[in-house]
């Protein structure tokens, strides 16, 4: 029998990290948006709300928690994988 090897963790294939990083993109995008491109018609439009600096912000927050997530509880693959053979 083989002596096992530690198990892995998922690292850059997280999906999670995917995620992280999609949502945190669009959140970028709008962030700099809200900031900078907004003008007065669309603030009126919205009752004087900055939506794209607010659902921007939202996103960044959301980003940034979907990595703590994945840096805190990585997912570990295992070394050898399961066959579900019952017994050798």
């Amino acid at each position: 029998m083989a002596a096992s090897q530690a198990p892995k963790k998922a690292g850059v294939f997280d999906i999670r990290l995917i995620i992280a990083l999609l949502i945190g993109g669009y959140g970028l995008v709008l962030t700099i948006m809200g900031i900078w491109f907004t003008t007065a018609e669309e603030l009126a439009k919205a009752a004087d709300v900055n939506i794209n600096l607010w659902a921007g912000i939202g996103m960044l927050v959301a980003a940034a928690l979907f990595m703590l997530w994945a840096k805190l509880r990585p997912i570990v693959v295992p070394s050898t994988p399961e066959t579900g053979e019952v017994g050798e």
